[in-house]
């Protein structure tokens, strides 16, 4: 049996080595060779000199170019490069994945021929302040929304997972990642999956740490892009994917009547009215802002607030964009949207 381990990256020097040190102290079944493939899109910080270093400790790790710079065509460059494998495994660059990650997943997929995919539990991790303040944010179903992959803590069926594990059929029966897409190409990837007839499986017994952008230029820019790229995929599939991506995109439309409501209308108890979704709002973002600042008793409430606000705003109005561009207009992609988040 072989594991292909996937790794997109992109100037990652701060983090490749601890992700490449986790894989390679993962357990495996005795009849198991892993391989590990570190797509690499042209990393001019000093990367690519730490991945040549890790291949002499690791005769079994490879480096291969992304010359496109984009994840899809890293996700299938190193699904190209190991053909005799026989599951594949997606690990992002800064993802530290637990011991039992790959030998639990395996375990899943032999086990039950309906699930076609499985993801663990994600533990936010971070280096700065403002990435503390932002993973503790993430972590919370206010601010990624109910049922979203991030915050589930019960292994189950879901409709996404992070750093999934796949059987080597699985691409054989649907093709590969869609390279058009530059974000949102897991989701569209993992809907054909559920289309397809399989089932994704979130497996709460394993985890990997995330080293979440210790920025907030950063994170709008990111959920901007998941908002924009989101649109993308409904129109590919003819489908709403999901229903809670719907909420942002509706807050943030909402917030713009709401503006113009205080212009043109003159009654004030339509006014009063009309302000009651955002009252709620900013009463349920105030309590779970309070309530995760008790978590950490470093990290003020308004802190929390405001990424709250990011996390929101940004991809609502990205996906409003979206709409404009690829369901109004009938554009394509916009090149400023292709650009990476950090």
């Amino acid at each position: 049996m072989n594991i292909a381990v996937v790794i997109p990256c992109r100037n990652e020097k701060v983090f490749i080595r601890k992700c490449v040190d986790a894989i390679y102290s993962a357990y495996l079944p005795d009849d198991c060779a892993c391989f590990v493939y570190i797509i690499d899109g042209m990393s001019d910080d000093g990367t690519r000199e730490e991945i040549e270093s890790l291949k002499i400790e690791y005769p079994t790790l490879s480096l291969i170019n992304n010359e496109k710079k984009l994840t899809p065509f890293a996700f299938n460059l190193g699904i190209y490069a190991c053909p005799h494998a026989d599951y594949y495994q997606i690990v992002g660059a800064r993802h530290v994945v637990s011991t039992n990650y790959f030998s639990n997943c395996i375990k899943r997929l032999e086990n039950n021929e309906n699930i076609w995919c499985v993801g663990g539990k994600i533990i936010n991790e971070y280096l700065n302040e403002t990435g503390k303040i932002i993973a503790l944010a993430m972590s919370t179903a206010f601010g990624m929304g109910l049922g979203n992959f991030r915050t589930l803590d019960k292994s189950g069926f879901t409709d996404t997972v992070t750093s999934p594990m796949y059987p080597k059929f699985v691409f054989e029966k649907i093709g590969y990642f869609d390279e058009e897409l530059v974000r949102n190409q897991d989701d569209d990837f993992n809907y054909r999956v559920e289309q397809a007839g399989g089932k994704i499986f979130f497996d709460a017994e394993i985890s990997l740490k995330y080293y979440v952008r210790g920025n907030y230029k950063g994170l709008w820019k990111q959920f901007f892009q998941y908002g924009y790229w989101k649109v993308y995929v409904n129109k590919k599939h003819q489908a709403v994917t999901t229903l809670r991506q719907l909420a942002p995109p509706l807050f943030v439309l909402y917030l713009f009547v709401l503006l113009l409501s205080l212009f043109v209308a003159d009654n004030r108890y339509f006014l009063i009215f009309a302000a009651l979704p955002f009252t709620a709002y900013l009463i349920m973002a105030v309590y779970f802002s309070l309530l995760a600042s008790r978590e950490e008793r470093d990290i003020l409430p308004l802190s929390i607030f405001k990424t709250y606000l990011i996390l929101h705003l940004s991809y609502g109005l990205g996906y409003l964009k979206g709409i404009i561009h690829f369901l109004i207009q009938g554009k394509k992609p916009s090149e400023k949207e292709k650009s990476l988040s950090r």
